[in-house]
This record gives structure tokens, C-alpha cells and sequence, in this order.
């Protein structure tokens, strides 16, 4: 556990809610064999101290546009500057800087697929301080934050918080309606939003927005997640590993990387690289069995570049407080 890590209380809770970001504050409790008083108390401390919070994960199709990988190259002295302006786009949805492959390592999600071009081509390059951008569109995501967990818990508490899980995301895009747009609009910015919060927000009937809600959920066209620093869990160390894989192992490759105990982010992308491993770990040591021995698990993989994080300005959308 690094000197940041949170206590094995707010651990604990951390870890019920990676499972079962929706439930409710009894079911909390009764699955941490604590008080409803005690969740709350926690809750409150980890949002108030730590800017911990509970999101909406929304599928890429949704607007029709991938995210895109971009690594930026700055001029010298100009790192933190350039980190910032890109974190105020509306598209940054995780900006940090970083050592290796370049200063900067952004994913920048534009809403519709037409809007890609002049975020890369001119409003990117625009950016004082940016003398060179590479940019990779995902193509297919295999792992992400409302995947990645802690394992503190045990069999008989998980599957008590599993029956209040949401459901799985689809394999493949589904009519999304405009309604059922506006509520997922809600939740992906606050992912334990009541039916009535909805209702309330929207202007739409309780019914309505309950049988909205419910059906988004249900249907894992939002998957609610746990947005923390990793460092607050005893992950300090945090690195993007771009892979270059044989076409024909590529799926495979990505696979079982999502699997991997570290993969907090893996996609496949098209560009030099063919998958994008975005890992957390303990200690150094872990990540470098993990370029060694891991890796080497894969006769695929044929090359791949480490950017060691450095400082994360924004996940998912929002100001990362850090520890």
C-alpha cells in the first residue's frame, strides 16, 4: 500500500462499489457488515477529500464518433501548459502527462465522427507550446474503468453486491432513442442519479424517468463506475503501453491483456499501434514483470512503447483531485 492509500474502511467501501456502483446505502452496509450511518459518513469523505465519484460510462456508438489516442510533443518548458489547455476541451476525456513516447497523453472523444478531423487538424494544433501530435482512433474497447477493481471482499460479499449490478454492455450497437440520450446525458455525469433526480433534471413524468432509467441500466447502455485515483487504492504507478501485434493476434492479444489484474484501459486501435494497454501497479517491479514476463506470454506482440503517467489533469471528463 503506497503512503496515500486510503484506510481498510474506505477501501473496503471502495471495493462494494466498484461491484455495485448503484446500490443502495443498506445494501452497502449490509454487504460491509457496518451501519447505514457508517457508508454515508464514508461516502461523504471520499467525495468531499478525494473527489471520488460515481459516473456513467456510455458506449463509443452512442454519437457515433471513437475516441482518439493522441500523444503530443511540446516545446521545451511548455509541458504543464499545453497539458492544461488540452484538459479544458470539451472532448478531454483524460489528459496526463508523461515520460517516454511523448510529454503529453491525451484521449480526446469528439461527439460525432465528423467533428474528428478539425479537433485533430485545427483545434489541437492551435495550442501554444504543441510542436507535433500522433493520434490513433479506437476501434474496439476490451477493458475500461467500470472493469478494472480491487479484490478485498470476498466470494460471499461479492455475490451479495452482484445482484445489484448493472447490466452487462451489449456486443454490438442498439437503437438509442432521444429520450433515453438525454437520461444517459444524466447519468454519465452522475451515475447514482435517482429516477427522480432524472425526472427533476429533464422535466420528464416520475414513471417516465424511472422506466428510462431502468431500462438504460438494465440494458448496460450505461455502465455506472468508480472514478478514483489509483494511487488512493495502492496503485501509485500508472503507464500507457502502446503494443504493436501481428494482424492475425491482434483480438486475441487485446483479449487477454483485459484480463491482466493491472488493465484499468485496453483497446485496439488503428494506427502504428495495434492495442493500448493503460495499466496501473504497485511498485516498479510489477510493471517491469509486466513488460517482461506478461508480454512475453504473447508471440503476437512485436514491439511496444511505455509513457510513465506522471500527473493526470483530467479522467473521464472531470479535474482529477488526486490524493
Amino acid at each position: 500500500m503506497s503512503a496515500g492509500a486510503l484506510g481498510g474502511g474506505d477501501l473496503d467501501l471502495v471495493a462494494a462499489l466498484q461491484i455495485a456502483p448503484r446500490a443502495s446505502m443498506q445494501v452497502l452496509a449490509a454487504a460491509l457488515g457496518v451501519s447505514t450511518g457508517t457508508v454515508s459518513r464514508r461516502m461523504a469523505r471520499l467525495r468531499e477529500r478525494h473527489g471520488v465519484r460515481i459516473v456513467g460510462q456510455v458506449p463509443w456508438w452512442l454519437g457515433g464518433a471513437t475516441p482518439h489516442h493522441v500523444w503530443i510533443s511540446t516545446a521545451p518548458g511548455s509541458t504543464n501548459q499545453v497539458a492544461a489547455a488540452v484538459a479544458e476541451l470539451d472532448e478531454a476525456q483524460f489528459v496526463a502527462t508523461t515520460t517516454g513516447r511523448a510529454d503529453v497523453f491525451c484521449i480526446l472523444h469528439p461527439t460525432r465522427r465528423a467533428d474528428a478531423a478539425d479537433l485533430l487538424t485545427r483545434t489541437l494544433p492551435s495550442i501554444p507550446g504543441i510542436v507535433g501530435t500522433h493520434s490513433e482512433p479506437g476501434l474496439h474497447r476490451f477493458a475500461s474503468g467500470s472493469s478494472w477493481r480491487i479484490e478485498r471482499l470476498g466470494a460471499e460479499r461479492e455475490r451479495q453486491l452482484f445482484e445489484h449490478r448493472h447490466g452487462p454492455l451489449p456486443a454490438a450497437p442498439v437503437p438509442f432513442g432521444e429520450e433515453e440520450r438525454e437520461v444517459a446525458g444524466v447519468l454519465q455525469r452522475d451515475g447514482r442519479a435517482s429516477a427522480a433526480d432524472v425526472a427533476r433534471e429533464l422535466g420528464k413524468s416520475a414513471s417516465t424517468a424511472y422506466r428510462l432509467t431502468q431500462s438504460l441500466l438494465d440494458r448496460g447502455l450505461v455502465q455506472p463506475r468508480v472514478e478514483i485515483e489509483p494511487a488512493l487504492l495502492g496503485y501509485p504507478l500508472e503507464a500507457v503501453v502502446s503494443l504493436a501485434t501481428s494482424a492475425s493476434t491482434m483480438r486475441d492479444t487485446a483479449t487477454a491483456l483485459a484480463t491482466h489484474p493491472s488493465a484499468r484501459y485496453v483497446t485496439t486501435v488503428a494506427g502504428t499501434s495495434s492495442v493500448i494497454h493503460q495499466g496501473v501497479f504497485q511498485h516498479d517491479d510489477d510493471l517491469a514483470r509486466f513488460l517482461t514476463d506478461d508480454l512475453g506470454r504473447h508471440p503476437g506482440i512485436t514491439a511496444f512503447e511505455v509513457s510513465v503517467v506522471l500527473r493526470v489533469l483530467t479522467r473521464y471528463w472531470t479535474p482529477d483531485r488526486g490524493g
